[in-house]
């Protein structure tokens, strides 16, 4: 069975994100390109997001939201990893009025498959561009396949609030947090 514990950090974003950069481990996990079958004593972690920004250049020429350049940071037990995400131009329909990615911007696919020994560990993913980091602590049981996804809390519109339409949330304001979820269960 799986076991998880949620630590609060001390530390700031930045600050979080600053010292979870630095891979101060090299053996802690190992990058996979497909999975097959785990071997006994190891666990395979596969990381995904899925998260929109606004097109680059709209607020300055040095902002990085909807370039490559923009990518998540995985630490996992001090072995740091950067991933790259597949994006691409996107303008979708509302789909109601609560679609908080409604509209034209960049569509962010991040995908990583790892493999590490079973076990409790201390995994930080945090978003550098938009100074956002979470901890958790995850016990990932022997011979299991595990899905960890970062999923994006968009801050909410301004404007005047209107009966019925209070928390109206838009990838256009900007992401102001992260949620966890390993195996379908929030973190």
């Amino acid at each position: 069975m799986m076991a998880l514990i949620v630590i609060g950090g001390c530390a700031s974003s930045p600050a979080l994100i600053r010292t979870s950069s630095i891979s101060t481990r090299s053996d802690v996990f190992e990058e996979l390109s497909n999975g097959g079958l785990v071997p006994p004593g190891y666990a395979d972690l596969r990381v995904a997001s899925s998260l929109k920004t606004h097109k680059p250049g709209i607020y300055s020429a040095k902002d990085i939201h909807g370039t490559s350049d923009y990518k998540l940071l995985l630490n996992i037990d001090g072995q740091a990893v950067q991933l790259q995400g597949s994006l691409q131009e996107e303008n979708s329909g509302s789909n109601g009025l609560r679609d908080a990615e409604a509209g034209e911007g960049t569509r962010y696919r991040f995908n990583k498959k790892l493999r590490l020994k079973s076990g409790t560990h201390k995994v930080i993913l945090a978003i550098p561009a938009d100074d956002l980091a979470v901890e958790r602590v995850v016990t990932l049981a022997e011979g299991s396949s595990n899905s960890l996804v970062l999923e994006p809390v968009y801050r909410q519109t301004p404007g005047k609030r209107r009966p019925g339409f209070y928390g109206k949330t838009s990838y256009k304001e900007g992401i102001k947090g992260i949620s966890l979820i390993l195996n379908d269960e929030p973190l």
